[in-house]
């Protein structure tokens, strides 16, 4: 049967008025979320906004995020920006398939690579004086840069370009030679200190969260968001060892929240954000296999109770203690027994990943700041209690030590007060300094000297500094300028495992 003439156009009027819907949201898009999500919407500085990425946030809980921000991230409120009508149409866009499947195949990763040097071609010697185990990488968000700084005078010894939007941390060779980085992106560059020079690269992924060296330095593993899996390299020239398809026995798949080396057990433990399993895998595939259960494979699988949004270790590597974003407390994982052992009751949301260790009257404590509430946790590792929660001027990020000093640092990063940052006694767990080194800025990120006589603090600004300090007196004695400084990693204390900081 023939259409009618006005059963056309109204056909027509109505894929117009779709298709004028859809354009008027993919604007929105472009103008407020492509510049942190990515034009693809394939992840930035912030996380990929597709579908499978979504799956545990409801569209509810969505709405809300766009409207009013998020705890603990950078996602800023819309609310007065944007009207509900157009939230809405936004939650439909990033929750809706893109017209073409976002794929990064091991072709992909292996047509990437760049190798500028070949190994032994460049010398085995600095071309600079300095303590190499004292230096510092400090990353500069605000334009994309890496200073390298000599931790004994704080002058900077070389300024490079890194890659957009670095996460996750460098991670050092043991030695502390070379230095690999992971971008958003997915993109990983070793970096030789010795030499100055950019050595290898290639693109792990679309979407990365962190990445790992193991201890022998001869391998390097990519946590990716997208895709869901984990990339094995060689660490000399970055060559393609394995990918790892991160899929549960049910078929269901999941982005990594985060991979790290565990140097006594010669593995890499990876937690899963949209499976509960954490991961365990040999550094190499000729190493000793795992024990999973009743059979034997290369990667051990263990379940726990809630997911792993973020976690931490304690100085042995046998227990690993991780938090959901939206649970009401932690959980203890016995690597060893291959399972959950307890449970911590910690209101907000502790940000584990930023937790520290140190002896408290002949106990072994373990303190946590906490993303939505102003208070550090302090835990008794022996018994799971919290034995006391310090109250801060408001919810904190970083949290740093180290095993010379008598105080911790904690910042107050999210909320009105973020130029604070509060000095713990240790000992007394009372607050004894609360610094604001420039009043309206973020203070941020405290990271120790290799013997822990001085403390270097972030102002995360355009127009930011890094700042020294005194480790025992308190007193400022230096500031650098630098473009928005976040992290700054101690070659020393990274690949020692210093207590104090992260690993």
């Amino acid at each position: 049967m023939k259409k009618s003439f006005f059963a056309v156009v109204l056909l027509g009027l109505a894929f117009g008025v779709v298709a004028n819907v859809q354009t008027e949201t993919e604007s929105l898009y472009k103008e407020h979320c492509s510049s942190c999500h990515g034009v693809e919407r394939l992840g930035g500085m912030g996380p990929a906004l597709l579908p499978e990425n979504l799956s545990r946030l409801r569209k509810s809980k969505a709405l809300s995020v766009i409207a009013n921000g998020r705890a603990a991230t950078q996602m800023p409120a819309f609310e007065a920006v944007l009207s509900a009508e157009q939230i809405a149409a936004l939650v439909e866009h990033v929750y809706t398939k893109p017209k073409h499947k976002p794929e990064w195949s091991d072709q992909d990763i292996e047509a990437s690579q760049i190798v500028n040097f070949k190994p032994k071609e460049l010398p085995a010697k600095p071309v600079f004086d300095a303590d190499m185990m004292n230096l510092f990488l400090v990353v500069e968000l605000g334009d994309h840069h890496v200073t390298l700084l000599n931790g004994d005078t704080f002058e900077p010894i070389h300024r490079f370009k890194s890659r957009f939007a670095l996460h996750g941390g460098p991670k050092y060779s043991p030695d502390g030679r070379f230095v690999y980085f992971a971008s958003r992106d997915g993109w990983i560059t070793k970096y030789d200190i010795y030499n100055l020079k950019v050595v290898a690269e290639v693109r792990a992924g679309i979407n990365t969260r962190n990445l790992a060296v193991s201890s022998d330095g001869k391998s390097v593993m990519v946590a990716n968001y997208l895709p869901n899996n984990l990339v094995l390299f060689d660490a000399e020239s970055l060559d393609l060892m394995n990918v790892y398809p991160v899929i549960n026995a049910s078929g269901q798949t999941s982005r990594v929240s985060a991979v790290y080396n565990a140097p006594p057990r010669n593995t890499f433990i990876a937690a899963l954000k949209d499976v509960k399993e954490v991961w365990e895998i040999p550094y190499r595939s000729s190493d000793t296999t795992l024990t999973t259960g009743n059979r034997v494979a290369e990667v051990r699988t263990i379940e726990v109770n809630d997911y792993l949004d973020d976690f931490f270790f304690d100085p042995d590597y046998k227990l690993l203690i991780g938090a959901s974003r939206d649970a009401s407390g932690g959980q203890v994982v016995d690597l060893d027994q291959g399972k959950v052992t307890s449970s911590i009751p910690l209101p907000g949301m502790p940000h584990l990943g930023s937790g520290i260790t140190w002896e408290y009257q002949d106990k072994q404590v373990l303190a946590t700041p906490n993303l939505k509430e102003g208070k550090v946790s302090v835990i008794d590792m022996s018994n799971w209690e919290v034995i006391k929660e310090i109250q801060t001027e408001g919810p904190g990020f970083f949290m740093r030590s180290h095993e010379k000093s008598p105080y911790a640092w904690v910042d107050v990063f999210f909320g009105p007060n973020k130029e604070a940052v509060h000095v713990i006694d240790k000992s007394t767990l009372e607050i004894v300094k609360t610094l604001r080194p420039s009043p309206g800025k973020t203070a941020a990120h405290v990271e120790f000297t290799k013997d822990g006589s001085k403390v270097l603090l972030s102002i995360w600004d355009m127009d930011g500094e890094v700042i020294v300090y005194d480790a025992t007196t308190l007193k400022e004695e230096k500031r650098l300028p630098m473009v928005k400084p976040s992290g700054k990693y101690n070659v020393w204390n990274k690949t020692q495992y210093e207590r104090g900081t992260s690993h």
